[in-house]
C-alpha cells in the first residue's frame, strides 16, 4: 500500500506550480503599432459570450496548445522588461512601448489558447531580491487581461488594458520604498504620498507618449469605486472608466493574494471571497463574477479526496461549476497507486464530489 504522504509527494513533484525563472535573453520582435479604436464604458462592452457558446471547461493542463510558449518564462520576461522601466522612472530614458506592446500581444494569445498563464500569475513564487512592484504589475496586467476577455474584450481592447497593467504603480517608483512596506499602518503625509500615486503614474505615462491617451485615464483611475469611496477624485458608477475598474479589481485582487506588507497570503478563493464580503460595493458585480468564473475553490494541481474515498488530481476547472472541476484519479479507496489514471468530470457525476484537498499529512 502506499502512504498517502509518499503519494501526495509524488503527485506535487508532477505537478509543481510553475515558478518564474530568470527571464530569457531573446527579446520579442517588434510588433506593429497597436490599433487606436474609441473605448465605452463598461455598460456598453461588448457581452461576454453566452455559455451555451462558450466551452464549459477550461483546461489547464501543460501543453493544451502545440506551440504555446512557456507562460512562466513570458511572465518573467514582463517582470524584468518592467525593472527596466523603473530605472526609466528613476533616471530617465526612452520608455521600451514596441517590446510591452510585444508582451502584452503575447500574453493576450497565451491565455487564448490557455488559462496556463494565469495559473502562474495566481500562484506565483517570486524571486528573492525581485521588486514587488514590477512583480505586482506583470501580474495585474495577466489577471486583467483574463478578465477583460470573460467579459468581452476583443484584441484591440485588451491590448491598452494589458499595457495600462503594466503602468499603474510606476509612480510609487518616485516615493519612498518605505510606504509600500507600511501599506496597512499609514497615516497623515504618508497616507496622502500614498494616494498620490495613481497622479504620478498617470504623468509620467502621459510625458513617455503612450499609444493611445486612454492608457492615461486607466491609470490615473484605478483606484477610483463605484460608491466613490476610491481616490484621487471620488469618481462614482459610470463616472470611472471601463478599463480603470478592471485594473483596480486586479490590483486588489493581487494585492490580497501577495501583499507588499508581513499581512499574510490570501489564496485564490479567499481573495475572491475577502472583495465580494468587504468590498462588494466597490466593483461592479459583473468584473466580479468574471473573476470568480476564472477561480477555483480547488485550482489545477490541487490533490483532493473523493466521497468514494479515491485521491485524485484537479487537471481542469469548470466555469459553469467551480466546485465540480476535472479531476485524475491517482490512488483508489485504499490509497493504491493505479496502474494507469483515469480521468473523472465532476459536472457529469452528480454522485461523486470532492470532500477536501489532501495535506501533506493525507488528511
Amino acid at each position: 500500500m502506499v502512504r498517502m504522504s509518499d503519494l501526495v509527494r509524488g503527485l506535487g513533484r508532477e505537478t509543481a506550480t510553475p515558478t518564474a525563472p530568470p527571464p530569457p535573453d531573446a527579446r520579442p520582435a517588434e510588433p506593429a503599432a497597436p490599433a487606436s479604436s474609441p473605448r465605452p464604458k463598461l455598460a456598453d462592452a461588448p457581452p461576454a459570450p453566452p455559455a451555451a457558446s462558450a466551452p464549459t471547461t477550461v483546461s489547464s493542463e501543460p501543453g493544451a496548445a502545440s506551440h504555446a510558449e512557456d507562460p512562466a518564462a513570458l511572465l518573467g520576461e514582463l517582470q524584468e522588461l518592467l525593472l527596466e522601466l523603473r530605472g526609466v522612472t528613476r533616471d530617465g530614458g526612452e520608455v521600451p512601448w514596441s517590446r510591452l506592446h510585444g508582451l502584452i500581444d503575447r500574453a493576450i494569445t497565451s491565455l487564448d489558447r490557455s488559462p496556463d498563464l494565469f495559473w502562474v500569475a495566481n500562484n506565483p513564487a517570486s524571486a528573492p531580491g525581485l521588486d514587488y512592484l514590477a512583480f505586482h504589475q506583470a501580474r495585474v496586467a495577466v489577471m486583467a487581461l483574463r478578465i477583460g476577455a470573460n467579459v468581452g474584450y476583443e484584441r484591440r481592447r485588451l491590448l491598452p488594458l494589458g499595457l495600462a497593467g503594466c503602468l499603474i504603480d510606476v509612480g510609487l517608483w518616485q516615493l519612498p520604498d518605505t510606504l509600500l512596506r507600511r501599506l496597512d499602518a499609514l497615516t497623515g503625509d504618508e497616507l496622502a504620498a500614498y494616494r498620490s500615486h495613481p497622479r504620478l503614474s498617470a504623468d509620467l505615462v502621459r510625458r513617455w507618449a503612450p499609444p493611445e491617451e486612454a492608457i492615461v485615464q486607466a491609470v490615473l483611475e484605478h483606484h477610483e469605486r463605484e460608491q466613490g469611496q476610491g481616490f484621487p477624485q471620488g469618481l462614482t458608477g459610470a463616472a470611472v472608466d471601463a478599463d480603470a475598474k478592471i485594473l483596480g479589481l486586479a490590483d486588489t485582487y493581487t494585492g490580497l493574494t501577495v501583499p507588499p506588507t508581513a499581512r499574510p497570503r490570501l489564496r485564490p478563493h479567499e481573495a475572491v471571497r475577502e472583495i465580494v464580503k468587504s468590498r462588494h460595493e466597490a466593483f461592479p458585480s459583473p468584473l466580479i463574477k468574471a473573476l470568480l468564473s476564472e477561480i477555483s475553490v480547488f485550482p489545477p494541481g490541487t490533490v483532493v479526496r473523493l466521497n468514494t474515498e479515491e485521491i485524485g488530481r484537479v487537471v481542469a476547472v469548470n466555469r459553469n461549476h467551480p466546485l465540480r472541476p476535472r479531476v485524475e484519479i491517482m490512488a483508489d479507496a485504499r490509497g493504491q497507486r493505479l496502474p494507469a489514471p483515469k480521468t473523472i468530470d465532476l459536472s457529469e457525476s452528480p454522485f461523486i464530489y470532492i470532500t477536501g484537498p489532501v495535506t501533506e499529512s493525507g488528511r
